[in-house]
């Protein structure tokens, strides 16, 4: 999967350090800031958003959640509102949502 850049110019700044991250001119962690100013961030859905992800690809709460690996309360609580998704759940369905469920199968 290709990495998704804020702009051209973030992208070739963010391959050139690659290319020093692996010859160790830099470390993990001045990498990992390169990472979070390059690379465009995962946007948080909202709860009708994700109700409206998982209707669109006509799953119940308990498939969606099996899908996703988490538990079917949990994608009912997304969908009220009362928990939001982050981290890899965010990730896992911003990927369902470019690409449908067949991205995370």
């Amino acid at each position: 999967m290709s990495k998704k850049y804020r702009s051209d110019a973030m992208a070739a700044i963010h391959e050139t350090m690659e290319a020093f991250h692996k010859v160790g001119a830099i470390d993990k962690q001045t990498m990992r800031r390169f990472d979070d100013a390059c690379l465009t961030p995962v946007q948080s859905l909202s709860p009708k958003q994700i109700k409206a992800l998982r209707e669109r690809e006509h799953v119940s709460q308990t498939v969606f959640a099996n899908y996703l690996n988490v538990t079917p309360n949990l994608v009912s609580k997304w969908e009220r509102g009362e928990k939001r998704p982050s981290g890899p759940a965010l990730k896992l369905l911003s990927l369902v949502e470019k690409h449908g469920m067949t991205a995370v199968a």
